[in-house]
């Protein structure tokens, strides 16, 4: 099963079967990614490698994808000359990385999607997630966000080699 995200004049949506969901999306649209930090949330198809959650926050979703408890020192490498680019690090990290255990909510949970990983091409793009939407959906940087509900359930449907798409 896939889930699929879709973009018209009244927003973006994910859907997984059970009916659109309203989502987030980058600044820049659904459109071929142009290099780190452009706004695009990237057209293709993306498989769901793994889900990370906040364990003070929320509990863990029911999957069958790999899962993790998020840690406090988590970062995610945004630094394309980093040998650790697109790629899970412990903070401190030497080199530019978004920090995983963020005061809001966004990241109370996080499914990494297979964007820029299988190889990684450096400047290409990092962090591509699906994660939660702040209350009024405005942009990413180029992630797909929803509401806590809808991405829970969306994820509970997924099994191991399901992906997102984005035509």
């Amino acid at each position: 099963m896939n889930l699929v995200v879709t973009q018209d004049a009244n927003g973006s949506w994910l859907d997984w079967g059970a009916g659109k969901r309203r989502c987030a999306i980058g600044p820049g649209g659904i459109a071929v990614k142009q290099g780190e930090g452009d706004g695009i949330t990237p057209r293709g198809t993306w498989p769901v490698r793994e889900i990370f959650y906040r364990p003070d926050r929320v509990k863990a979703p029911d999957v069958e994808l790999p899962l993790w408890q998020t840690a406090p020192d988590d970062g995610w490498c945004d630094a394309p000359d980093d040998n650790s680019y697109n790629r899970l690090v412990k903070l401190p990290y030497p080199a530019s990385a978004e920090t995983m255990w963020r005061n809001d909510h966004l990241y109370d949970i996080v499914a990494v999607l297979g964007f820029n990983d299988d190889p990684v091409r450096r400047g290409a793009g990092s962090a591509i997630f699906l994660h939660l939407a702040r209350d009024d959906y405005s942009a990413t940087h180029g992630c797909v966000a929803l509401a806590q509900d809808d991405l829970i359930a969306a994820l509970e449907q997924l099994k191991p080699g399901d992906a997102v798409v984005i035509p």
